[in-house]
């Protein structure tokens, strides 16, 4: 399975980068990448790289090289069920981005002013692409079960905590208001329902 889990992260790495980029600049007429502002951000993007990497690369690599899997994890279905959950995590984070249209960016730029995106998968959950980032991640992880793996999803979920909490969402309130705030009443952070704004 780690042969599978490295094209599947190489699949991710092409459409979320090069495939993407190209998209938006056929839409948009520029790349939608964004550095991150402050010490703080910084961080927050590092930790779901390292994550990824860790997860797609590391522990594939390691796997191969003979790192032992997580006893409790090393079956084949949950094996099976992780390339899956991997794959269709691959897709969603597209789609998603697909569906920001020209709103989408690869992190926030405090100059600019997109628009609030609440329909598609953004009706369901705020944050659908971090939702599929996580799934992706952790579909990796089953499938590569390894002490690698592990730590990279919790580096994936620390950093998507992170970036939504404390930079994405309090940017969305300060650019769109009262329109942000009813929308994060009735939509959850990550999964339907779930972390609401009162």
């Amino acid at each position: 399975m780690a042969v599978v889990a490295l094209v599947l992260f190489a699949v991710f790495l092409l459409l979320d980068g090069a495939v993407r980029i190209a998209v938006q600049r056929r839409r948009t007429g520029e790349s939608g990448v964004r550095r991150p502002v402050g010490v703080f951000h910084w961080v927050a993007r590092l930790a779901s790289a390292l994550g990824g990497l860790a997860a797609g690369v590391a522990a594939p690599v390691a796997e191969l090289l003979g790192l032992d899997p997580l006893p409790a994890l090393d079956e084949t279905g949950l094996r099976g069920a992780g390339a899956v959950l991997a794959a269709l995590g691959v897709a969603a984070v597209f789609a998603c981005q697909l569906a920001m249209g020209a709103s989408w960016r690869t992190t926030v730029d405090p100059g600019e002013r997109p628009a609030l995106v609440t329909s598609g998968p953004f009706r369901l959950v705020r944050n659908p692409i971090y939702t599929a980032l996580t799934a992706m991640t952790a579909g990796l992880a089953l499938a590569v079960p390894n002490a690698v793996a592990a730590a990279g999803l919790a580096a994936m979920v620390l950093g998507n905590e992170l970036q939504v909490r404390r930079i994405e969402e309090p940017y969305l309130d300060h650019i769109h208001g009262t329109a942000w705030r009813q929308y994060a009443a009735r939509t959850g952070r990550f999964l339907p329902g779930l972390g609401r704004l009162p």
